[in-house]
């Protein structure tokens, strides 16, 4: 198994473990997408995909356990360089003072106790040099790469508030961008709970109860999802962008850092609706911004 410092040298400990929590969440994705394959009663797949996710999950821990393991032995040899280059105390008066005036002896204990706590700031202090460094890292090289990806097709990025309602601002600023009959935000969570309610055996079966990943949610589950979606502002994701696409009878292309674009409705003819989808722009966790031909102000309104 590879390090996990790589040639860009160790990692502060924020940074190991939000990055670790992310790889858990994406095969947390895959697996489920994994059980939802398997055909119903088949008892045969889904052993054998249960297994699989089984060691998916092991190799998984495995990995983190050694990063963490090597990201500790990293910090104990920068703490032994500190020890190393730290000067000795002098406990030996030198001044001009007067001869009655005696500097109190520091015992061996307390020394060991000095030294302790000096390496403790001092690792304190490079944890947070190395958050302040590596806090934009993630978010760059991400952010930097969805911009290569519009640059290629003459887009750049339009701004959207993140304020649980991303998606549907998105689609909205698409739709007004695009010249097509537009909708607010009530509007559109309302037309799409609608259309998931309506059309419930295309929806239901991909929401997963969370006491068993293998079954899907009650109908009273679902149902009580559809009116989050509509008075609430629960996030949206692929389930809402697949309900707009019909209700809007358009396609839907998302834009991510990896892997190709996802696109919704593509059976749908006229101009598509770009969407970009960031995991790592804000510390609440996925949002989506929209898109402008590169000639136009891309700051949010």
């Amino acid at each position: 198994m590879e390090s996990s410092q790589g040639e860009l040298g160790p990692v502060n400990m924020d940074e190991l473990v939000r990055r670790q929590r992310q790889e858990k969440k994406d095969l947390q994705n895959k697996t489920q997408s994994m059980k939802k394959s398997i055909p119903k009663g088949d008892k045969k797949k889904k052993k054998t995909v249960s297994e699989e996710i089984a060691k998916l999950e092991k190799d998984l821990d495995d990995k983190h356990a050694q990063e963490l393991g090597e990201f500790k032995q990293m910090s104990l040899i920068k703490n032994e360089q500190v020890t190393t280059n730290e000067p000795e105390l002098n406990t030996e008066d030198h001044s001009n003072q007067e001869a009655e005036t005696v500097l109190p002896k520091i015992s061996r204990a307390q020394k060991r106790r000095n030294k302790k706590d000096t390496e403790a700031r001092e690792r304190e202090r490079y944890i947070s040099e190395e958050a302040e460094k590596n806090r934009d890292g993630v978010r760059s090289i991400e952010m930097n790469s969805i911009k290569k990806s519009l640059g290629d097709i003459n887009l750049q990025i339009f701004n959207i508030n993140a304020n649980g309602n991303c998606l549907y601002l998105a689609v909205k600023h698409q739709l007004q961008t695009l010249g097509k009959p537009s909708y607010s935000v009530p509007e559109l969570r309302q037309k799409t709970a609608n259309y998931m309610l309506t059309n419930k055996e295309d929806f239901l079966p991909f929401m997963c109860n969370e006491d068993d990943e293998f079954e899907t949610v009650s109908e009273e589950a679902f149902e009580s999802y559809c009116k989050e979606v509509e008075t609430t502002k629960v996030w949206g994701g692929q389930l809402e962008l697949k309900a707009l696409s019909n209700i809007l009878s358009c396609p839907i292309k998302v834009i991510q850092a990896t892997g190709p674009p996802t696109i919704q409705g593509e059976n749908f003819e006229g101009p598509e609706l770009i969407l970009t989808y960031h995991r790592h722009l804000y510390k609440l966790g996925e949002h989506y911004n929209s898109t402008l031909p590169l000639e136009q102000d891309a700051d949010s309104s």
